[in-house]
């Protein structure tokens, strides 16, 4: 298509455009002709298929579908007759001359439509065409005549006709407002919490929302600015507790801040002293001016700084110390490098006292804490509650930049430094603090961590809680001795030591079945340090037989010296650290368990001793004719049966308890004693001996109704041996009436019946100590069966070798199933 061609193809679209009526098709020609021949590039990327469709949803949209689908229909076939060329720059021109008809009111033709700015190409700049309405489009052209500047002219007459206040002298009052003062015009309004303009200044509402946006730096600025005036002016009065060095090294922080702030506005005040240009009059006006669209651009990353500060200092009220230091953190996990490095800045000075006191924690054992700011809070309790209770772990204190794990390590460290200088006097920790900070590379004075440096703060914890650990461990072991004294524990509290149990029960035996009220207690110490000689306890260390102690229980009316009795060992300090009152009385209640079972041990011994057969066949009665005699035999029968089979339950069950329990116990516990690597686990490791003690004794909690089956037959073979007493007592006298005379009597004695009153006499007693065996073995049987019964029933494992050693041949099975 040749030049002539597209001149008519444009004439003839320009009168099918224009209205007849104005009269104006000869202008609007010679405008297409220049809007055509100009370099004007269109702000939007190239893309025909999307302003074909926008064209075909206006018109759909306009209540014309026909015609939608009449343009959708050329549309294909102009693009089908065009490729490879594209169609999008008559869409183009066509949908922004429509856009610009419509938006005119009172426009009837092409050269009255709106004009819209369009940007130039290379560089160029836009003017209006002389002789052309002010409502045209601009053009781009040479500009002989100064177009342009006649135009900027008249803009900013324009403009000057609708402001009231210089431009100079907002940017005045904008940076007056940035610093939290009241400017001529911009002052701060209690009512909406803002700085803004009177309603009654006269200004472009663009000018009134640039310079709100920009107001709210200062907004910003007097919240930060507050914050830090309300915490520095409690410092000097008694609620400086509520501040502390944490807030004050934010406070400092946010100041050290602010002063880069003032800074900045000085030299924005500078600047502002500088004349704004005005279009067209550029001489002589020097490049450092400032206006409210460059203030914009000054103070874009000061107000993201502010911004983030306000946020920090309003999470921050109410908080001090730790949790501080951790909302602080929390805002610093962000992926905006800027914020980033300034976050790091901050929290650099601001958790500089909390490094400081971790590291005087972990190296020399000190709470410098004077206003409660750090995870760890010491109380004032006794030497031997010091490890136990002594100090705790804030959880509100404690950053979210230190790990649980990591906080229970440095709390322990500083436990091991104060319970080696208080409660073992023992200095050696410090060498090993030292030697702990020169192996990770940081020296022991002030300010050798900070945040960022978590790794190198746990690398020294690490080391100094190594270290620390094992001069700990050094000295329980080696100076006090701590696995003799549990021995100790074992051999004599939980009877252990065979031959001094024996002793001890055959010289207090007697003493201990008088009632409870008329036994002394220095007696009972006495007959005790007898046992301990008479054994070899002996040959013990003095320091640990000193230890062992009678101690006498309360005891009520009808006690006797076995239900009260029982011993102590003085664990003194450090040992009371682990051998706590509550753990002794673990331990008493354990002795008196094992002081119960050795009674019943030691009664069943003494009737052996009083059944054994030499006794019986020297028995006169045993020579006697054939009815006392079976009588005899049958009696003392039932009685051998039932002794032993309350010797098989008791010897086995004793044999649980000594080696199934203790023994194996001891075992795991001495492995673990010599294995524990600070003092936490050595408690650990002695918390679950001592649990595996009570839970496989039957003393747990969940084992209550088996153990009173199990005390109830303690009772019974108690009452047997009580029983077996008497009854053989009453043979002894019975003997005694048989044999001859060797003196004289009185006559009518009811001794004087001879032979035969005595055999009537016997047959009386075997009588009724058959009805009392039968009564005994009836009652013994049925707390047995419901023993035994109850035990599949127990949550530990180890109570089923009890079971299959007390009922190996299922004799109880069988006989409760037969039942």
């Amino acid at each position: 298509m040749d030049e002539h061609q597209t001149q008519d193809l444009v004439k003839e679209l320009v009168l099918r455009l224009a209205s007849a009526e104005s009269g104006g098709a000869g202008g609007a020609l010679r405008f297409a002709h220049r809007l055509l021949s100009s370099r004007l590039a269109p702000a939007v990327l190239p893309d025909e298929h999307a302003v074909a469709e926008a064209i075909k949803r206006r018109l759909a949209a306009s209540g014309r579908p026909d015609d939608a689908l009449a343009f959708a229909d050329l549309h294909a076939k102009l693009s089908a007759r065009s490729r490879p060329a594209s169609l999008w720059p008559l869409l183009y021109l066509l949908d922004s001359l429509s856009s610009h008809r419509r938006g005119a009111a009172s426009a009837a033709c092409l050269p009255n439509l709106p004009a819209a700015p369009p940007s130039a190409a290379g560089g160029k700049q836009a003017s209006r065409a002389p002789g052309t309405p002010a409502g045209g489009v601009l053009l781009v052209s040479k500009d002989p005549d100064n177009i342009r500047e006649i135009a900027l002219r008249e803009y900013t007459e324009l403009v000057l006709d609708e402001t009231e206040v210089s431009e100079a002298a907002l940017v005045r009052d904008v940076l007056y407002a940035c610093q939290g003062i009241d400017g001529r015009y911009v002052r701060y309004d209690k009512s909406s919490d803002a700085y803004d303009l009177p309603d009654g200044v006269r200004v472009p509402r663009s000018t009134r929302t640039l310079v709100r946006k920009l107001c709210e730096l200062g907004w910003l600025f007097r919240k930060v600015r507050g914050f830090i005036s309300d915490n520095v002016s409690r410092l000097p009065s008694h609620a400086a507790t509520e501040v502390g060095t944490v807030a004050q090294a934010f406070c400092s922080a946010l100041q050290e801040e602010l002063s880069d702030y003032y800074k900045l506005l000085a030299v924005l005040e500078s600047y502002s002293l500088n004349p704004i240009p005005t279009p067209g009059s550029d001489s002589g006006v020097s490049g450092n001016y400032l206006s409210l669209r460059r203030l914009i651009v000054w103070l874009a990353e000061p107000a993201v700084r502010m911004r983030l500060m306000a946020v920090l200092v309003d999470g921050c009220r109410g908080l001090r110390g730790g949790g501080m230091a951790g909302a602080i953190h929390g805002h610093a996990q962000h992926g905006d490098p800027m914020v980033q490095d300034f976050m790091a800045r901050l929290l650099r000075r601001v958790c500089s006292p909390l490094f400081e006191m971790v590291r005087s924690w972990v190296l020399e054992g000190e709470l410098e804490d004077l206003f409660g700011e750090f995870f760890i809070v010491g109380q004032p309790v006794k030497a031997e509650s010091l490890w136990r209770e002594g100090y705790l772990i804030q959880s509100d204190m404690l950053p979210s930049f230190i790990s649980p794990v990591l906080a229970q390590r440095i709390l322990r460290t500083g436990k091991s430094i104060n319970f080696l200088r208080v409660c073992c006097d023992d200095n050696g920790w410090a060498e090993a603090a030292t030697e702990a900070a020169a192996y990770v590379g940081t020296t022991t004075s002030r300010g050798g961590l900070g945040y960022g440096q978590i790794d190198a703060l746990e690398a020294l914890v690490v080391e100094a809680a190594k270290r620390i650990d094992q001069r700990l461990m050094d000295v329980i072991h080696k100076r006090y001795r701590f696995k003799d004294h549990c021995l100790a524990i074992k051999r004599y509290l939980l009877l252990g030591q065979g031959d001094f149990v024996q002793y001890l029960m055959d010289v207090v035996g007697p003493e201990l079945s008088e009632p409870a009220n008329r036994i002394s207690s220095f007696h009972l110490a006495g007959l005790l340090e007898t046992a301990i000689r008479a054994s070899d306890a002996q040959y013990d260390d003095r320091d640990i037989l000193d230890r062992i102690k009678v101690k006498m229980m309360d005891h009520g009316d009808g006690d006797v010296g076995w239900d009260v009795f029982s011993l102590e060992y003085d664990a003194r300090v450090p040992l009371d650290t682990v051998f706590t009152a509550s753990v002794m009385k673990m331990y008493l209640k354990i002795f008196n368990f094992l002081w119960k079972l050795k009674r019943v041990d030691h009664s069943l011994t003494g009737v052996w001793k009083t059944m054994k057969p030499n006794c019986i066949v020297s028995s006169p009665f045993y020579k006697e004719g054939t009815s006392i005699r079976l009588q005899f035999v049958s009696v003392l029968r039932k009685c051998q049966v039932l002794f032993n089979e309350m010797n098989h339950f008791v010897t086995n069950f004793q044999y649980y308890i000594m080696f199934e329990v203790l023994e194996i116990s001891w075992a795991r516990f001495s492995e673990e004693m010599d294995s524990a690597k600070d003092l936490d686990d050595l408690l650990m490791g002695h918390d679950k001996y001592l649990t595996s003690i009570v839970e496989k004794s039957l003393l747990g909690e969940r084992s209550l109704g088996i153990l009173r089956n199990l005390f109830a037959l303690f009772d019974i073979i108690l009452q047997f041996r009580s029983h077996a007493d008497r009854w053989f007592e009453r043979i002894y006298e019975l003997q005694l009436r048989g044999k001859p005379k060797t003196k004289s009597k009185e006559t009518g004695s009811w001794l004087e019946g001879g032979r035969k009153a005595m055999i009537q006499l016997a047959g009386e007693l075997f009588q009724k100590m058959g009805e009392d065996l039968d009564s005994i073995a009836k009652d013994y049987t049925a707390s047995l069966d419901s023993f035994i019964s109850q035990l599949p029933l127990q949550q530990h494992v180890d109570l089923k070798f009890l079971l299959f050693r007390l009922d190996f041949t299922e004799y109880y099975s069988r006989v409760s199933s037969n039942k």
